[in-house]
C-alpha cells in the first residue's frame, strides 16, 4: 500500500436482471461475457478497453465492481515504477481497493451468498510458506507466484478497474446491507493504519503519539488513535487544509512544516521536550524518516507506513543511541479489514471526508 487514498471512481452497478428464480435460492445476476476495464499498454499509457468477465474459480468469487479507491501505490504502478507487476502490454487492469456486490459464486465457496457486499484485501497469501502460517500473509515467501497461489490484486494480477473483478474469499469481507459502497473503499486504507498500529502492539491507551503525513492513511490514523485512547496525538503535515481536518478528527495539535521552527522542535514542545511513545511515518518525504526518529522519546517506536521516491538518509546511530525500535509494514495483514469494516460501522471512522472525487470508469486517466 501507499500513503493515500485521496482519489475514488464509482462504476454504474448496471442493471440487476435475474436469469429466474429458483426456490430458496437468491436471483442470480445475469453476467455479460464482456465488460469496460482499464488496462495499462505501457508507462503513463492506461485505456478503457473491452475484457472477458473472468470466471471464479475454486475458493474465488465474481464482483460486480461498486467501488475501487486510488492511492499512492497505484500511481506507481500507471508510471510502471511498481515491481513485480504483469507486462504492461494492454492485459493488465490494476486497482486494489475494490469493493463489489457478489454476482457469482466458485467452486466450493459457502462463505459469501449472491448479493453479498464485500470489500477486499489487496493480499492474499500463498497459505503454504512459513509467514503465510504465522499470519504475515503481506510478506508472503511465494510474493508473485500464482501457480503458489499467491495474488494481490491490482498490483501481480488484475484488480478492479473494471466492471467485474474476480476475488479470493481469503481476502474479502462482508459488509453490513446499509454500507455506504464508495464510503467502504476507506476501510482498505484502514487496515493499513490498523496494521500500522498492530506493530507498536495495537494498545495505544495514554500513549502518545506523532503521524507524520495527513493523506488518507494518516488522518485515518487519527481517528482511530482517538477512538483507542491516544493523548496527545500530534499531526504533522504539509497543508493546512488536510491538518484542519486531522484536528475535526482527533488531533491535540498540529504541525505545518516549513516554518521557521523545524518539525522536531514544534512536536518537542508539544510534547513538554520527551517526545512521543510512538510516531507513524506515513508521508515518505525526503527527511520525514529522519524527523521520525528525533521526535520519538527514548525507548519509543517507529512505524515507517510509507513507499519513498528513492533512498533516504537516516542517522542509525541516533535511533541505536536512544534504543529506538524501527518497524516496517506492508499492507493490510491479520484480517485487520474485519476490525475496519467494525469501526466504520460503529462510526468510529468518518470515511466520506476522506472521498475527495468520483470518477466513473471511463475517466480514469483523468482522474490519475
Amino acid at each position: 500500500m501507499g500513503t493515500g487514498n485521496d482519489w475514488a471512481w464509482s462504476a454504474q452497478e448496471g442493471a440487476r436482471t435475474a436469469a429466474g428464480p429458483v426456490a430458496g435460492e437468491p436471483l442470480r445476476p445475469e453476467v455479460p461475457p464482456v465488460m469496460r476495464a482499464a488496462a495499462l499498454f505501457g508507462p503513463g499509457d492506461m485505456r478503457v478497453i473491452e475484457k472477458p468477465v473472468p470466471k471464479p474459480g475454486p475458493g474465488e468469487i465474481l464482483l460486480r465492481v461498486a467501488a475501487c479507491g486510488m492511492c499512492g501505490t497505484d500511481i506507481k504502478i500507471y508510471h510502471g515504477q511498481f515491481a513485480q507487476t504483469p507486462p504492461l502490454d494492454g492485459r493488465f487492469t490494476p486497482g486494489h481497493e475494490v469493493v463489489g456486490t457478489v454476482v457469482a459464486l466458485g467452486p466450493g465457496v459457502t462463505e459469501f451468498d449472491i448479493g453479498d457486499h464485500v470489500v477486499c484485501e489487496a493480499h492474499k497469501g500463498c497459505g503454504q510458506c512459513e509467514n503465510c502460517l504465522d499470519g504475515e500473509y503481506t510478506a508472503c515467501l511465494n510474493y508473485g507466484n500464482v501457480a503458489k497461489g499467491h495474488r494481490a490484486t491490482g498490483m501481480t494480477c488484475d484488480g478492479g478497474f473494471a466492471e467485474y473483478a474476480v476475488v479470493h474469499v481469503n481476502q474479502s469481507y462482508k459488509l453490513p446491507a446499509d454500507a455506504d459502497l464508495d464510503e467502504a473503499t476507506i476501510a482498505v486504507t484502514a487496515g493499513t493504519s490498523l496494521y500500522a498500529i498492530d506493530r507498536v502492539g495495537g494498545f495505544l491507551a495514554g500513549k502518545s503519539v506523532a503521524i507524520l503525513g495527513p493523506g488518507s492513511v494518516g488522518l485515518v490514523l487519527v481517528q482511530i488513535a482517538k477512538a483507542l485512547g491516544a493523548s496527545p496525538i500530534v499531526l504533522v503535515g504539509t497543508r493546512e487544509s488536510r491538518l484542519a481536518l486531522g484536528r475535526s478528527f482527533g488531533a491535540d495539535h498540529v504541525v505545518l512544516t516549513g516554518r521557521n521552527e523545524s518539525v522536531v522542535e514544534q512536536v518537542l514542545r508539544a510534547t513538554g521536550g520527551r517526545g512521543v511513545d510512538f510516531t507513524f511515518e506515513c508521508a515518505g518525504g525526503d527527511r520525514s524518516a529522519e524527523e521520525a526518529v528525533a521526535i520519538t522519546r527514548r525507548g519509543g517506536k517507529v512505524v515507517l507506513v510509507a513507499f519513498y521516491h528513492h533512498p533516504v538518509t537516516l542517522d542509525l546511530n541516533n535511533a541505536i543511541r536512544q534504543k529506538i525500535d524501527l518497524l516496517t509494514m506492508r499492507g493490510e495483514g491479520r484480517q485487520v479489514l474485519r476490525r475496519a469494516v467494525a469501526l466504520q460501522a460503529q462510526g468510529k471512522i468518518q470515511a466520506g471526508p476522506l472521498i475527495t472525487h468520483r470518477f466513473p470508469l471511463e475517466n480514469i486517466v483523468e482522474a490519475f
